[in-house]
């Protein structure tokens, strides 16, 4: 059974940072990718940040290139997500997301089957 679990997640002031974590188990793909996500209260999931196990290519939305780096330990299944200059509007449930998902698709959270729980981001003004 594939699992992922989020952590990392807190309060935090406007322009401080954030780390959060993605541990994954459980799966037995050879060629897979880990997309985070988050979803704001009243609004779309969005995607935030990818990253494909095999070779490391990464790709950010415009909100986070600059700001947030993702990263994998590929030794011990976790990604992370390293978040700088948060600002009021990241506040949101952040997510991580695992399948053979390619880049040219990265964005679509439905082509993702396994989800993590989530873990709460808040930044205050």
């Amino acid at each position: 059974e594939v699992q992922l679990v989020e952590s990392g997640g807190g309060l935090v002031q406007a322009g401080g940072p954030l780390r959060l974590s993605c541990v994954a188990s459980g799966f037995t793909f050879d060629d897979y990718a880990i997309g985070w996500f988050r979803q704001a209260p009243g609004k779309e999931r969005e995607a935030v940040s990818w990253i494909h196990d095999s070779d490391g290519r990464t790709i950010y939305t415009h909100s986070a290139r600059g700001r947030f780096a993702i990263s994998r330990d590929k030794a011990k299944n976790i990604v992370y997500l390293q978040m700088n200059s948060l600002k009021p509007e990241d506040t949101a449930v952040y997510y991580c997301a695992l399948d053979n998902v390619h880049d040219s698709s990265w964005d679509r959270y439905e082509l993702y089957d396994y989800w993590g729980q989530g873990t709460q981001v808040t930044v205050s003004s």
